[in-house]
């Protein structure tokens, strides 16, 4: 995805001269094997461990970055920024961490869990404003309130101090890995990680292959690149709220021109079972974004076979009450769950012989909403089947054909979908 001409890169001195002023306020992240990972696709995978961070991503090194590089008046005014709550989070510490004031604007169906972790880290010294559904909506509000007010913008992707701040990362890689580094696996949301990581990868170890990995829902950065400029997205899928923008900084784009090899685009829900995945084999929590680089694994399952293998697990802030949503929509893209509109015969029995005549050893009916309706031979119910295994459903289907069932499925029906489940 390299294109003609030249952008300049953020220089290695940049990156070394945020590490150094980083240094006393965030953590060097471990780089480690993951045996799981590495015997499923057959390679050395490493991951780094951005969730383990201070304030459990990668965000906190940009903020602080461009903070500490304010003016001692531009510190007095205080500052500003938008986010979807990774950034906030980072923004809030370094707030606290040198006593200035910042008002932090979010999107209103940010995670409970975010948001009081951005009041813990900023205590007294942040505001937080939630407003807008997207990370657009708010970056638009906090950037009209910013220039009324005079607070200094604190960018989350599109700035240079930004970017050499999450440069930092791939600084840290290079530095702790024992091996050359064949392919890296960087998640985008805005852009800013890829572009600093990838900007000292190209300079330090220009044979790594970057691979960058979007959600299929909001894929920007791949639209960027393939139209060759920034284009804005009408419509996103916000599940992976920490990678769902609708446009990607100018900066970054101009990077990742230069430093980017493919990007791959990740359906949520399959997210969602690398979700689980890591939690039940490994005791990893990550947050969806967090997962995006494991499960890029496997689209390029037979390139890295053999190879050296780091995914940066961008980071973990994850609610809680999200989790059944999460499980919903894995077994959802596995094919294991299914939603039907079922018209049964309004008469005594009739469920229970869909049970006994139609349902096979390991089916469950996991979603049933029906109502009694007068006068009328049938009546739909909404009914939701959980099977063990893909192959099950087929044999679902041909037994509700033969049986003469009246059956509708909404899995692929989304407006519908959305409205029933």
């Amino acid at each position: 995805m390299k294109k003609d001409g030249h952008q300049q890169l953020i220089s290695i001195e940049a990156i070394v001269k945020a590490q150094i002023r980083l240094k006393d306020a965030v953590s060097h992240t471990p780089l480690l094997p993951n045996l799981n990972l590495s015997e499923k696709y057959k390679a050395n995978v490493l991951l780094k461990r951005e969730d383990l961070q201070l304030v459990r991503s990668y965000k906190i090194r940009g903020a602080l970055n461009k903070i500490s590089s304010l003016s001692a008046q531009e510190l007095q005014n205080g500052v500003i920024c938008a986010s979807a709550g990774n950034h906030a989070q980072g923004v809030a510490f370094a707030c606290q961490k040198l006593k200035i004031h910042g008002t932090i604007y979010m999107p209103s169906p940010t995670p409970s869990q975010k948001v009081k972790q951005v009041k813990m880290f900023g205590k007294e010294f942040v505001k937080i404003i939630l407003t807008g559904d997207t990370f657009d909506d708010a970056y638009l509000e906090a950037v009209k309130y910013g220039e009324e007010n005079k607070l200094a913008f604190i960018h989350p992707f599109d700035d240079e101090k930004v970017i050499e701040g999450q440069g930092t990362v791939g600084l840290e890689i290079l530095e702790e890995a024992k091996v050359d580094i064949d392919y890296l696996f960087v998640p985008i949301g805005g852009g800013g990680l890829i572009s600093g990581v990838g900007s000292y990868f190209k300079q330090i170890s220009p044979e790594t292959k970057i691979i960058g990995v979007e959600p299929s829902g909001a894929p920007a950065m791949k639209e960027s690149l393939a139209k060759g400029k920034v284009v804005n997205l009408e419509k996103i899928d916000k599940f992976i709220d920490g990678a769902a923008v609708k446009k990607v900084g100018e900066k970054p784009f101009q990077i990742c021109r230069e430093v980017v090899d493919d990007i791959v685009l990740i359906p949520e829900g399959k997210v969602c079972s690398t979700i689980l995945s890591l939690y039940n084999e490994d005791a990893i929590v990550v947050e969806p974004a967090g997962a995006l680089s494991i499960t890029a694994l496997d689209d390029f399952k037979e390139e890295i076979k053999g190879k050296n293998v780091v995914c940066i697990v961008s980071g973990s802030n994850n609610d809680i009450t999200r989790m059944e949503e999460i499980k919903e929509r894995s077994l959802l893209f596995e094919g294991l769950k299914h939603y039907f509109i079922i018209s049964f015969p309004q008469r005594a029995g009739a469920l229970k012989e869909f049970v006994v005549d139609i349902l096979g050893p390991t089916d469950d009916i996991s979603h049933f909403e029906y109502t009694k309706k007068v006068n009328r031979e049938k009546g739909p119910a909404l009914v939701g089947i959980e099977v063990k295994n893909q192959e099950d459903y087929k044999s679902l289907i041909q037994r509700m054909k033969m049986k003469g069932i009246n059956y509708e499925l909404i899995n692929e029906k989304a407006n519908l979908f959305n409205f029933l489940v």
